[in-house]
């Protein structure tokens, strides 16, 4: 589908920087019908590029793809040291109080309903979200608030679980905001504005943004 096409950003003999819209896998699921997704799209056009690092379906933003398996492992390498950085926005229900703050809260994965995850004291893994309010409008029902969030971790759908469980669901988010939220936001409002990290063959910095589009 033509309005589910990435955008590339910048591409070399090392790595892939594409823009990903919202209702595009990351990589093929299960089922004939899932297998259209950003690792296939940009393979046909790089050949070797490999996805580094995900984002949900209804996410869009800025991903990462190595070419090839050496380009790949160093680029796993990076994010197993941390030594990425990710920026994203969000608008979620109501006005957060704090300004700015931390929200860590260990997840696992719901038994009870894949694919939804839950903050679990006993058996889930640390999970870290930093975040910085932008922006407040609205009064009530209306209220919204437009956030800048950090992960320092990695957790499915760690972004969605931990604004909900601070009482501030994603908009639009069909997992873990109200019904209604779905029904009134065409998409859900979290998209990967940024990311930095180190160029894994010639060592320089290198830094991407990507309009929000909401």
């Amino acid at each position: 589908m033509p309005h589910l096409a990435p955008a590339i950003l910048f591409a070399d003999d090392a790595i892939v920087v594409a823009d990903k819209p919202a209702g595009l896998l990351s990589q093929p699921a299960r089922g004939e019908e899932r297998q259209d997704c950003l690792e296939a799209r940009v393979q046909a056009l790089y050949d070797d590029a490999l996805l580094v690092h995900r984002l949900d379906m209804a996410t869009s933003g800025l991903i990462l793809l190595a070419r090839g398996p050496e380009m790949l492992r160093r680029m796993n390498a990076a994010f197993a040291q941390r030594t990425v950085g990710k920026r994203y926005v969000a608008s979620v229900h109501g006005h957060v109080t704090n300004d700015s703050g931390e929200i860590d809260l260990p997840l696992a994965a719901d038994p009870d309903n894949n694919p939804r995850q839950i903050v679990d004291a006993v058996n889930g893994r640390r999970a870290l979200t930093r975040y910085r309010v932008v922006a407040r409008s609205g009064e009530g029902a209306d209220a919204v608030s437009r956030m800048e969030l950090k992960p320092v971790t990695g957790r499915t759908h760690q972004l969605r679980v931990h604004l909900m469980s601070l009482g501030h669901p994603i908009l639009g988010d069909v997992l873990y905001a109200p019904p209604e939220s779905a029904v009134l936001n065409a998409r859900m409002h979290l998209h990967a504005a940024w990311i930095a990290f180190i160029h894994p063959e010639r060592r320089v910095p290198m830094t991407f943004e990507s309009v929000v589009p909401f």
